[in-house]
């Protein structure tokens, strides 16, 4: 439940960001409200981060890393180092405004690839469990 309301949210939040991003990179105008929108997409995404590992330890025994999302929790891994990375770029003064925007738009590609990774698992888990009832509907006589 809290990741169907976090992820769609996160998602609006990613919108936002990444027009106020480039804005930014393209003007020069806007950094203090692309940063705060950078910074509530991560903190968005750590909390599905934590939530999403508390759902797979309860659903498959292990807080990451489960066979069924291996490579999502690989790829998730990117995501917030390359996340992280900003923040310690913008409280630590590292870099230019253009690097530190630069590296979240990287977290944000890397945002995108994992969340198609979800989608198409998400797909893929709902094409298999219509199969089993409609073979089952078939194998009923009407």
């Amino acid at each position: 439940m809290v990741q169907g309301v976090l992820a769609p949210l996160q998602f609006l939040v990613f919108i936002i960001s990444l027009g106020l991003v480039l804005r930014t990179l393209s003007s020069g105008e806007g950094a203090f409200a692309a940063d705060v929108s950078i910074i509530v997409k991560t903190l968005i995404l750590y909390t599905i981060m934590i939530t999403g590992s508390i759902w797979e330890k309860v659903v498959f025994g292990k807080w990451l890393f489960a066979e069924s999302f291996f490579w999502e929790d690989v790829f998730s891994m990117l995501v917030l180092a390359l996340h992280t990375a900003y923040l310690v770029m913008l409280f630590g003064a590292i870099g230019t405004v253009e690097q530190r925007l630069g590296v979240a738009l990287a977290g944000y590609a890397a945002y995108v690839i994992n969340a198609g990774q979800f989608l198409w698992k998400l797909r893929q888990a709902r094409l298999q469990g219509s199969t089993p009832q409609e073979e089952q509907q078939q194998a009923v006589p009407a």
